[in-house]
C-alpha cells in the first residue's frame, strides 16, 4: 500500500496533487477508514488520470479496514461516482464533466448541511420566544382576572348609584309636573286677562276718536253758522275726553313681539315655503323657477306691507294728532295704536298687490293655465309678518339680493345643491331678515359656476303668456274725515320688486 503511494508521488501526472498526497500519506496509519477513503475519493474527483492507481489504493485501503470498513463510503460516494465515469467513458467525455458534477454534489451537501444548523439554530431561539410568550401570556390574565375583579366592583357600585338616581329622577319629573300643569294654569289665566284688556283698551280707543271727531264736527257746524269773519270758539265746552290707552305700550312689548316674530318668520320658512314648494312642483317641473317665485313673492309680500304701513300709520296719525294729549309723544300713540289694531290691516289688498306685482316680473314664468293665486296662503302669512315687523322698534326688514352678487356667508347659507367652492349667487331661495344693519336670520342662496352667464342668456329670450296691466291706476282721493276701520287701496306699483 504505502510503495502504490510512493510511486504515485513520484509520479510527474501527479505533480499538481504532491501536497495532498503527502499529507494523506503521513496520515494514513492515523486516520481511519472512513477518513482515509474519503480522502481517497477526493483525490480521485480532481485528478481523473491517475484514477487506475488511485482505484488500487483504494481497494488494499478498504480490505485493510475490515469485512464491513467502509461500506457505507463507498455506496454513498464512490459507487455513483464510478456509474457516471463509466458512462462518461464509453461516450467518449472526459472525466472533468464527472468531477465538476461530483463537485457540485460536495457543494449541495455541504449546503445542506449549513441549512440544517441554521434550521436548529432558528428553532432554539422560536422555543426561546415561545417561553416568554407563555410568560407574558400568563401575566396577561393575571391582569384580566383583576380587571374583571374590579368591572364588578363598578357594576356593584354604578346600580346602586342608578337605583337612587331614578328615584331622584321620578321625584324631579313629579315636581315638573306639578310646576307645567301651574304654569300652564298661570298662561291661560294670563291670555284671558290680555283679551279682556285688549278688548277694553278697543273700546276706549274708538270712544275717543269718536268723541274727538264729534268735537270736530260741531266745531266746523258752529263756525259755518258764524256770521261774523272774525274767528271765535266754537268748540264744545267740554274738555277732551280722557285717553284710555297705556303709555309707551308697543315699547314695553317690543322684545316679547320681536322674539315672536322672528320665530314666525322662521316657521314660514320651514313650513309654508315647503307647502308652497310642493304646490308649485306639481305644475313646473323645474326647481329653480319655484324657487325664484317663492323668493319674488317674499320680497313682494315686504313691500306691499310696507306700503300698507305706511299708508295706515298716515291715516291713523292724521287722526290722533286732533285730540293728542299727554306726556307721551304722537309717534308713540300712533304706534300703539296700531300694534293694539293690526286686525284693521287689509291683508287682501296687499295679497292681490303682490299677485299683480308677480305677473309683471320678469324673472319668473308661469303656466298660463294657473295663476299665483294658488299661492295666496304663503303670500297672506308673509304680508302679517311684514307688517308687525314694521311695528317694532326699531322695524325689521330683508336684506337687498341680486343675481350675481358675491356670496356672503355671514347674509346667507348655500342650499344643499351649491357649488361651494362658488363665489357667486345664482339665484335666493330666501330673504334673509335684518335688524339696521344686522342681520339676525340667514337667507338661503344657490351658488354654481359658470351658470350665471347661461341662465342671463336664456331669460333675455323668455316671455310671458300672461297679457295683464303692469299698473293699477286710483283715481279716486281719500276722504277728509277718516274712520278707524276705513280700508285704503293699495298704492300704484310698477316695474320690477323693490326692497
Amino acid at each position: 500500500m504505502a510503495d502504490s503511494l510512493r510511486r504515485l508521488i513520484n509520479n510527474e501526472s501527479c505533480r499538481i496533487l504532491q501536497e495532498k498526497l503527502e499529507n494523506w500519506y503521513k496520515d494514513y496509519h492515523i486516520n481511519s477508514c472512513d477518513q482515509n477513503l474519503n480522502r481517497c475519493c477526493e483525490i480521485i474527483e480532481m485528478n481523473s488520470m491517475i484514477q487506475g492507481q488511485l482505484f488500487t489504493i483504494l481497494n488494499q485501503t478498504a480490505r485493510e479496514g475490515g469485512h464491513y470498513a467502509g461500506v457505507e463510503t463507498i455506496k454513498s460516494r464512490l459507487l455513483p461516482w464510478l456509474g457516471t465515469c463509466f458512462s462518461s467513458t464509453t461516450s467518449g467525455r472526459p472525466f472533468e464533466t464527472s468531477l465538476s458534477l461530483i463537485q457540485e454534489s460536495i457543494e449541495k451537501e455541504r449546503q445542506l448541511r449549513e441549512f440544517a444548523s441554521t434550521r436548529k439554530h432558528e428553532i432554539q431561539q422560536l422555543e426561546k420566544e415561545l417561553n416568554s410568550t407563555h410568560l407574558q401570556l400568563n401575566l396577561v390574565q393575571q391582569d384580566l382576572t383583576e380587571a374583571q375583579m374590579a368591572l364588578e366592583d363598578t357594576k356593584t357600585k354604578s346600580a346602586t348609584t342608578l337605583l337612587a338616581a331614578e328615584d331622584e329622577i321620578v321625584h324631579l319629573k313629579a315636581a315638573l309636573k306639578a310646576s307645567q300643569a301651574q304654569e300652564e294654569s298661570a298662561l291661560r289665566n294670563l291670555d284671558r286677562l290680555n283679551d279682556y284688556e285688549q278688548q277694553v283698551q278697543i273700546l276706549k280707543d274708538e270712544i275717543t276718536i269718536l268723541g274727538a271727531q264729534k268735537s270736530v264736527l260741531h266745531s266746523r257746524l258752529a263756525r259755518s253758522r258764524s256770521p261774523s269773519p272774525r274767528p271765535c270758539r266754537s268748540r264744545s265746552p267740554s274738555p277732551l275726553p280722557l285717553r284710555s290707552c297705556s303709555p309707551g305700550r308697543a315699547r314695553l312689548t317690543n322684545a316679547a313681539r320681536h322674539a315672536h316674530l322672528v320665530a314666525r318668520f322662521s316657521d314660514i320658512y320651514a313650513q309654508e315655503r315647503l307647502d308652497a314648494q310642493t304646490l308649485l312642483r306639481t305644475y313646473i317641473d323645474d326647481l329653480e323657477i319655484v324657487q325664484r317665485i317663492i323668493y319674488v313673492a317674499a320680497v313682494e309680500s315686504f313691500h306691499a306691507a310696507k306700503m300698507a304701513f305706511r299708508q295706515f300709520k298716515m291715516r291713523v296719525r292724521k287722526t290722533l294728532s286732533l285730540t293728542h294729549s299727554g306726556p307721551e309723544s304722537l309717534e308713540d300713540t300712533v304706534l300703539d295704536y296700531i300694534v293694539r289694531h293690526e286686525d284693521l290691516y287689509d291683508v287682501q289688498a296687499s295679497v292681490n298687490e303682490v299677485i299683480r306685482a308677480m305677473n309683471i316680473n320678469p324673472k319668473i314664468s308661469f303656466p298660463p293655465e294657473v295663476d299665483f293665486i294658488m299661492i295666496s296662503s304663503l303670500v297672506r302669512e308673509l304680508c302679517r309678518v311684514a307688517f308687525s315687523m314694521q311695528t317694532l322698534v326699531p322695524p325689521l326688514d330683508i336684506a337687498f339680493g341680486a343675481d350675481g352678487e358675491l356670496f356672503n356667508e355671514s347674509k346667507y347659507r348655500r342650499s344643499y345643491d351649491s357649488d361651494f367652492t362658488a363665489p357667486l349667487v345664482v339665484y335666493h331661495v330666501w330673504p334673509a331678515l335684518m335688524e339696521n344693519d344686522s342681520i339676525i336670520v340667514k337667507g338661503e342662496a344657490v351658488s354654481k359656476r359658470g351658470a350665471l352667464w347661461s341662465r342671463r342668456s336664456r331669460s333675455k329670450s323668455r316671455s310671458r303668456s300672461r297679457s295683464m296691466s303692469p299698473i293699477l291706476s286710483h283715481s279716486a282721493s281719500p276722504s277728509r274725515t277718516l274712520l278707524p276701520r276705513s280700508r285704503s287701496p293699495s298704492p300704484i306699483r310698477s316695474g320690477s320688486p323693490r326692497l
